[in-house]
């Protein structure tokens, strides 16, 4: 069956000198401009085109890739307000609305909003700022190091709340996080665990650490070298400064101290860490 506010592969029943038609079963005919169309489609063919409600209520189809599709979370400009809400642009030649009613915020000409694109009772497809009436708190599935789609959220006194994969919530602790974020930005991140509550804890590294701490060990000995055999960073050191020196978080970094010292490479003295001279 055809999806409203999706991609749909649908067939070509006929072609006029302005619309191509395309069968969209129970919902009857849907039009493609001639001008989306390839120059070489014929009846009988197939072509994969999103298909909305124009302003006429009439279904259409277009070959051009919106911003977001049903079901998706998007950070959206808003280009206009009128009577019935505001108007966002979303890549196609009309504008998706937001009503009133879907707002949590006044809504200003110019600005983006993180909003969630919903197909209404009527077919029509629309935004709403009321996240929690469409994502989940709580998650069963995910695996702890898995990847998931992020779209990073509001910053709270935690860090930040973000969107997993168009469907739930998690939190990146901001202890965690070395980068700058901002709202609506697109990003990759890692299950880090699903708690007992079944809620999402995230980071933006993955959340194994073994080939990392290979890699750092690598960096300090390095490091140590260059700077005569000792080094001021230690696990005592702020995260932020470990970042700024090794790209990695306050943890890798202990682990892989801990793994040279376990290995009698280095040694530790109060604010250094200095490499033993059988290293050397």
């Amino acid at each position: 069956m055809i999806e409203i506010g999706k991609f749909n592969l649908l067939k070509i029943i006929k072609l006029h000198a302005k619309e191509v038609y395309l069968d969209g079963g129970d919902l009857g005919d849907v039009v493609l401009p001639i001008s989306d169309a390839q120059k070489d489609c014929k009846v009988g063919g197939e072509v994969n085109v999103f298909v909305y409600v124009d302003a006429k209520e009439l279904l259409v189809a277009t070959t051009r890739l919106p911003y977001a599709q049903v079901n998706d979370v998007a950070w959206l400009k808003c280009v206009s307000v009128s009577h019935a809400g505001a108007f966002l642009d979303w890549g196609l030649s009309k504008d998706l609305l937001l009503p009133y009613s879907e707002q949590t915020s006044k809504v200003v000409e110019g600005r983006s909003c993180l909003v969630k694109v919903f197909l209404d009772e009527d077919n029509r497809i629309a935004a709403s700022m009321l996240l929690n009436d469409f994502l989940q708190d709580e998650a069963f599935y995910f695996k702890e190091g898995q990847a998931v789609d992020l779209i990073i959220a509001d910053e709270t006194d935690l860090g930040y709340k973000a969107v997993v994969n168009n469907e739930f919530w998690g939190v990146l602790y901001k202890n965690e996080i070395f980068q700058k974020l901002r709202k609506g930005q697109k990003t990759v991140g890692y299950i880090k665990k699903v708690r007992d509550d079944n809620k999402i804890d995230l980071v933006l590294q993955v959340a194994k650490y073994t080939d990392k701490v290979d890699s750092v060990t690598d960096k300090i000995l390095a490091k140590l070298k260059t700077q005569g055999g000792v080094m001021l960073i230690t696990d005592k050191s702020p995260p932020e400064e470990i970042y700024k020196a090794f790209g990695v978080s306050k943890k890798v970094f202990k682990q892989s101290i801990g793994t040279l010292y376990k290995k009698r490479i280095i040694s530790f003295d109060k604010g250094s860490i200095s490499l033993v001279e059988k290293s050397e």
